[in-house]
């Protein structure tokens, strides 16, 4: 089977490492870098990492597309972007010792026949079986209930779906008809659908069992420092895994999803499948760029992830 992820809103990620970040002050960077991105892209460079057969759609900006050129020809990932007129957008990453401040941009605007144009290309490339990753945020122009729609094809193609998404998107998503098979929000996003100000763990979990009672097969909800929830049919369980001297959070929680998707397509239970997830994520951790550890590392972080159980309703 192949794995493919679709963003429609990549990015160029430029993060800036800062000694402090001093809201009002002038600063002076310890060091910058650029990766191409858009958490798509990053599912997609992880899971190339893994020894993943993946390809990558939606839609790119043709005149700064070198550094997805590069990041496609060098880890061997199928490129189905279609290039539109224009830029891709550059989103800030203000790292200092306090964590990582995001500045992110809209994006280039695009009309819907652009968008169906990407469609019916990923359509005509997946096959049944395939699993598919619709993953992060809509541009301008793009129709919000884009992600519903495209669920509903993709099942009908025999295609497995993951979709991580959050906000407007998501709400069409999870109140369609027809709901995908795997979802990954975090604590805020899921809280933000359910019209709640937070949730604790408890109220979590009543959530994801109810999504699971709807037809979606596994609800995974990421909690920081606590840990990921990860609730199927098999039960719940909530994994944790600490990582010392992490030098930046962008793109763990791409990490995780890409480690869901080549969880999902060795077909692992639920508590392997939390480990591996898990793993991927803490081991993001520690790189830079959207990029995992040597495989054995990522082994070993997924042997020590803690695991426990919970109760469910």
């Amino acid at each position: 089977m192949r794995i493919h992820t679709v963003t429609f809103n990549p990015a160029i990620d430029e993060t800036i490492m800062l000694d402090r970040l001093i809201p009002g002050e002038v600063h002076r960077a310890r060091a910058v870098r650029q990766n191409a991105g858009g958490k798509g892209v990053n599912v997609a460079s992880c899971l190339a990492d893994w020894g993943a057969d993946v390809m990558v759609h939606g839609l790119l900006g043709g005149d700064n597309a070198a550094p997805f050129d590069a990041l496609f020809a060098d880890k061997g990932i199928a490129d189905s972007f279609i290039r539109v007129a224009g830029s891709t957008r550059v989103n800030l990453k203000l790292v200092d010792d306090g964590g990582t401040t995001d500045i992110n941009l809209d994006g280039m605007a695009v009309d819907e026949a652009l968008v169906a144009k990407a469609i019916s290309r990923l359509i005509a490339s997946v096959r049944a079986g395939d699993l598919v990753a619709l993953s992060g945020s809509l541009p301008p122009g793009c129709p919000p209930d884009i992600y519903g729609v495209m669920v509903a094809q993709l099942r009908e193609s025999g295609c497995r779906v993951l979709l991580d998404t959050s906000g407007v998107p998501l709400k069409h998503a999870l109140d369609a008809a027809v709901l995908p098979h795997v979802i990954k929000p975090n604590r805020s996003e899921l809280a933000a659908w359910t019209g709640r100000a937070a949730m604790d763990r408890a109220g979590l979990l009543a959530v994801a069992e109810e999504l699971c009672r709807r037809g979606v097969e596994l609800v995974v909800i990421s909690m920081g420092e606590e840990g990921a929830l990860f609730v199927s049919a098999e039960g719940a369980v909530c994994a944790h895994l600490a990582l010392d001297g992490v030098a930046s959070t962008v793109g763990a929680g791409d990490a995780m999803v890409a480690g869901l998707a080549a969880a999902l397509a060795d077909g692992l239970s639920l508590e392997p499948l939390a480990r591996l997830a898990t793993g991927f994520a803490v081991g993001k951790l520690g790189m830079a760029g959207p990029n995992l550890p040597e495989l054995n590392a990522v082994r070993a972080l997924a042997q020590e992830v803690s695991i426990s159980a919970l109760t469910m309703a």
